[in-house]
């Protein structure tokens, strides 16, 4: 369900309609190609349909996704010969999927409550019977893995206690469960060892500093093995355990700028290099074997995976493929077949599934709209310009297929979530259909975004609202250089934390941008920073070293938020919300909005009942889509 309500107004002189000028080029170039492009619609944007999901079912005939073709995305299982899709579920909320029982054709997936982040764990009998084996109204569950023989299977759950995840053992039959490891010291679960006799534990000690050990469940009164045993501040994360139990793999940024990944000997508890790459080392996990190993690394705004045979040491070699970056690799019970998806700026995760070592690959899906002419979409570039202080800054920039100097184009400079997330390539529907319509898009990685290094990454602790905006004003400034932008019309945008600082420009820097679009962003940091959900307890004390504790650091976070400076927001705002968000509360935006009306400034709040942090319904991303072009229609 949609709630909008058009708050105000009289428009300013200027703000109503496009600059016309140079908006056409007499270039018979430029005529040929504005004749032979097309613009789309966001009801054909998201005719698109998004999967996720690549697990094999045991006998490796069908693969599990979720797609959104009906509305929301549910259960699917596609048949690795024909491609023919079969729909698992019909819920009106949004499924996602974990995997197949390994000896039969149960299948484990979760979901929240309209947006609430409460997730648990489901399964469907073969019979299409449904059970929630997590129940309570306050309970959250996160599914963990399996027994070598899938005769159990492990879930951490917060049902003891809110604020803590403990460790159950589920009876793969029954699904009685049994407390494994009670989590009263704050130290969460990260990976279970295959034979399931080591536990790696991670704790968050701050922002810049956290520690990993290792429980053997053998021994549960000896003491904890630390693994992060190096005597300056550093992150560490467990990614798995060897098949015999002989490595424990974890990740850290001890030893450099970016992370990588190390191996830990259990029995002489030596620690080696194991994957250095001169970027973050995000992921690694192995086959069931522990023959294929799957690497990814999120090398400048994109996420390249390797996919190594260990038997020969070498990287495999796919067959040709379209244009893409593959993710979700998976491989079936036998090892004979491996799935993945393929993703690129211009196009949407396809799945495909490889018989190792053949000559040739089966796409199983084909998710862009047939609507869409592919030529018509455009593909990132990474730009980089010098901020305030000389510090380089990049982005994900897209430029409308139409702009030139004969015809400058308006802007957006989108700001991602976090604090700390990043911008990457890939397939945006939200993005491509702004750059159709030809609006330019820079999605800028300010300081303290992740990807670029731990120093880059904490140049924004407690500078929220400061020098990172700072970076978004100079990411305007460098777009106002180009030759096809029309420096007069840049607004600015973005989600959550980018939501924020989108309110943040307006109340601070007001004569920089022309409109601001925030979508659920923190307006207020000391009720955010008050009322975090219960199951981030174990993030609070990072939280606070990153943005500032609210009993200690009141005035300054009240000074960084824009709630309180709304009277300086004099330019257009589109807000959107969603109800039941846990992390940005609708209160954030409701104030907002009430504020920024009495400025008799144009406001345009569209409330999503059904929805929380991020937008998950189909009908619900076109609306919000389609807001976010009439918007700028009517204002850039």
């Amino acid at each position: 369900m949609l709630k909008r309500s058009l708050i105000a107004c009289a428009l300013v002189a200027g703000l109503t309609a496009c600059n016309q000028t140079g908006q056409q080029s007499s270039a018979p170039v430029a005529e040929q190609a504005a004749a032979n492009f097309n613009t789309y619609s966001a009801e054909t944007f998201f005719d698109t349909t998004r999967i996720m999901g690549s697990a094999f079912r045991a006998d490796a005939q069908k693969v599990l996704i979720s797609s959104d073709k009906p509305g929301v995305l549910n259960l699917y299982e596609v048949d690795v010969k024909s491609g023919n899709k079969t729909q698992l579920t019909q819920s009106s909320e949004t499924t996602y999927p974990i995997r197949y029982f390994p000896n039969d054709n149960r299948i484990l997936f979760t979901r929240d409550n309209q947006g609430n982040e409460r997730f648990h764990l489901f399964v469907r009998h073969e019979d299409g019977q449904i059970k929630d084996l997590t129940p309570g109204e306050k309970v959250k569950a996160n599914f963990v893995g399996f027994s070598q023989d899938g005769k159990q299977f492990y879930v951490l759950s917060n049902k003891r206690d809110e604020r803590f995840m403990d460790l159950y053992r589920y009876d793969s039959k029954t699904y009685e469960n049994e407390l494994v490891y009670k989590n009263e010291q704050n130290l969460n679960v990260q990976s279970l060892s295959k034979t399931e006799r080591y536990l790696a534990l991670w704790k968050n000690q701050g922002n810049k500093d956290t520690d990993l050990f290792l429980l053997d469940l053998k021994k549960p009164d000896a003491p904890l093995i630390e693994i992060s045993n190096v005597p300056h501040e550093a992150q560490f994360s467990a990614t798995g355990f060897s098949k015999d139990d002989k490595y424990l793999y974890y990740g850290t940024n001890a030893h450099g700028e970016f992370y990588q990944m190390w191996r830990y000997e259990i029995a002489t508890q030596k620690h080696t290099p194991y994957i250095e790459k001169e970027w973050d080392v995000r992921f690694l996990y192995f086959s069931d074997s522990d023959r294929y190993r799957v690497v990814g690394v999120n090398e400048d705004s994109s996420m390249k995976v390797t996919v190594t045979d260990l038997k020969t040491g070498k990287d495999i070699r796919l067959p040709k493929l379209p244009a893409g970056s593959i993710k979700a690799v998976n491989f079936s019970a036998d090892e004979k077949l491996m799935s993945f998806h393929l993703n690129s700026d211009t196009a949407p995760n396809n799945l495909f599934v490889w018989q190792v070592g053949s000559d040739s690959v089966k796409q199983l899906t084909s998710t862009l709209s047939d609507k869409i002419n592919p030529e018509h979409l455009v593909e990132s570039t990474i730009a980089r310009f010098n901020s305030f202080d000389g510090l380089e800054v990049p982005g994900v920039l897209y430029k409308p297929k139409l702009a030139s100097a004969t015809n400058k184009v308006p802007a957006m400079i989108f700001v991602h979530g976090g604090p700390g997330g990043q911008s990457r390539t890939g397939y945006s529907a939200r993005t491509q259909h702004l750059v159709n319509q030809g609006y330019a898009v820079f999605a800028v990685n300010n300081r303290g975004s992740s990807g670029y290094g731990k120093t880059f990454f904490h140049l924004d602790d407690k500078r929220h609202g400061e020098d990172d905006l700072q970076d978004i004003v100079w990411g305007k400034k460098y777009l106002q250089e180009l030759d096809w932008v029309d420096p007069e019309r840049i607004g600015i945008m973005g989600g959550s934390y980018g939501g924020y600082m989108t309110a943040a420009a307006l109340a601070f820097e007001p004569e920089e941008f022309k409109v601001g679009i925030n979508i659920f962003g923190v307006t207020n940091w000391v009720r955010t920073l008050e009322s975090i959900p219960p199951w981030w307890e174990s993030f609070r004390k990072s939280l606070y070293e990153e943005l500032g504790d609210p009993a200690v650091d009141g005035e300054r976070l009240r000074r960084i938020s824009p709630l309180f400076h709304a009277k300086n927001i004099t330019k257009p705002l589109l807000v959107v919300q969603g109800a039941n968000d846990p992390r940005v509360l609708q209160v954030e935006s409701d104030e907002l909005v009430e504020a920024v009306r009495s400025n008799n400034v144009p406001v345009e709040y569209v409330l999503f009942e059904d929805e929380g942090h991020g937008f998950t319904k189909k009908q619900n991303r076109i609306e919000a889509s389609q807001a976010y072009l009439d918007f700028l229609k009517q204002h850039l």
